[in-house]
């Protein structure tokens, strides 16, 4: 039972490589970049690009279950070719598939469900790994970002991992859609004071208004359908995806790790 993790040197995709290895399951990590990418005993690194398909056909040989993502290159695009990806997928005898779906339209989505694949959907809200964006200024001691009173239920993303691994290991998980949060609803206030604690100082954060928001990712070189999406998103984020449902532990048997656990792990990263 050989798993194949596409994405796998991504923020979420070293997590699944991670909960499959520890599961004792075989790996293989689908990369662009083979020969830069570097993974444990029992891991084995094969190149290829969800951009092209044929690419994949090394990959897939004697593989039981697929973890997806539903953008590829350097610019996170959605992926255009979803039909013929699944219809290698299923020529090459893979029964499960993960998606790590995402905001972004992507062909991927539609065609995996309309497969005969026994497929699971994988939905984080905010992924704690995002916080490392902060880095810099938590190391100068001082966060300017807009919206200090917005909540999220930051997902750890090694729960997602471990989600997405149990469902590939498991029966009992086809169809499902699992939207993954964190066990507490908290502020962007209250994720700096936490990143603040975990490095034994004080961080001050100061909220800018939207409009400064704007010219200072502007300045920063952001796209500007990123800049709408975060300020979208971030003024106002939708209570579904962002209210704590327990559907980690739920899968896992493990309770959601907290951003408080998080920043206690990655605190050298703020030093």
């Amino acid at each position: 039972m050989t798993f194949l993790v596409a994405g796998a040197t991504g923020t979420v995709g070293r997590q699944v490589v991670a909960a499959l290895q520890e599961a004792g399951a075989p790996v293989r990590a689908l990369t662009r970049r083979p020969g830069t990418a570097a993974f444990g005993p029992g891991v084995e690194v094969v190149g290829g690009d969800l951009l092209d398909a044929p690419s994949l056909e090394a990959a897939l040989r004697g593989v039981t279950g697929v973890h997806l993502i539903n953008f590829g290159g350097d610019g996170y695009a959605p992926l255009e070719n979803g039909r013929e990806l699944v219809a290698m997928i299923e020529a090459a005898g893979v029964r499960r598939v993960t998606m790590l779906a995402g905001w972004s339209e992507s062909t991927l989505e539609p065609a995996v469900r309309a497969s005969a694949l026994t497929w699971t959907a994988v939905s984080p809200t905010e992924i704690m790994a995002n916080a490392l964006e902060w880095a810099d200024e938590v190391r100068q001691g001082r966060v300017e970002r807009p919206y200090g009173d917005s909540r999220t239920a930051m997902v750890h993303e090694g729960d997602i991992g471990a989600v997405a691994a149990t469902a590939l290991l498991e029966e009992g998980h086809g169809g499902a859609d699992y939207l993954l949060t964190g066990p507490e609803r908290i502020s962007l206030r209250e994720k700096i004071a936490t990143l603040g604690s975990a490095v034994g100082r004080s961080v001050e954060f100061v909220e800018l208004t939207p409009d400064q928001a704007r010219t200072a990712m502007r300045e920063q070189g952001v796209p500007e359908h990123m800049i709408d999406f975060q300020l979208e998103v971030f003024a106002d984020p939708p209570a579904e995806y962002n209210t704590p449902n327990g559907v980690v532990e739920k899968v896992t048997g493990r309770p959601a790790r907290t951003f408080a656990d998080w920043a206690q792990h990655n605190a050298s990263a703020f030093r």
